[in-house]
């Protein structure tokens, strides 16, 4: 990484980073607009929403991102993007077909684990309800 012409951009979920590379720029939307990121540009704070995250790498290649709410910190050379969701798209054509195949399995995993979390709730509050009985 040279020390004036580039950033080292990292993307996080909450449970693992999802990209992690040198970058030329970052071109990002929060919540008063969207906005680009050099190099020397001054250090920055911006809470994202849901939309795309597009990076240039250093060797000209493009990165698309579509990703949920989240923040930008840009401090130095150090780019840190975190956010709750994020998928990786090979262009903006097939980046919506990501999204949209990535959000129904996380649905379907959602469901199934409020399902678990109702049982396990009932059968708390069956074990509470044996422990209110008179003892015979």
């Amino acid at each position: 990484m040279s020390v004036a012409g580039d950033m080292r951009l990292s993307l996080r979920v909450p449970t693992r980073t999802v990209f992690e590379a040198s970058a030329r720029s970052v071109f990002a939307v929060a919540e008063n607009g969207a906005f680009g990121l050099l190099p020397r540009h001054a250090d920055h704070v911006a809470p994202l929403v849901p939309s795309v995250l597009v990076v240039t790498g250093t060797d000209g290649r493009e990165y698309f991102f579509g990703i949920d709410h989240g923040l930008l910190v840009k401090h130095g050379a150090r780019v840190e993007v975190v956010v709750r969701r994020a998928v990786r798209g090979e262009d903006l054509a097939s980046l919506s077909d990501t999204i949209d195949a990535t959000l129904l399995e996380m649905d379907e995993a959602e469901r199934e684990a409020r399902t678990a979390m109702s049982r396990l709730e009932v059968g708390i509050v069956r074990q509470f309800a044996e422990l209110r009985k008179p003892a015979a």
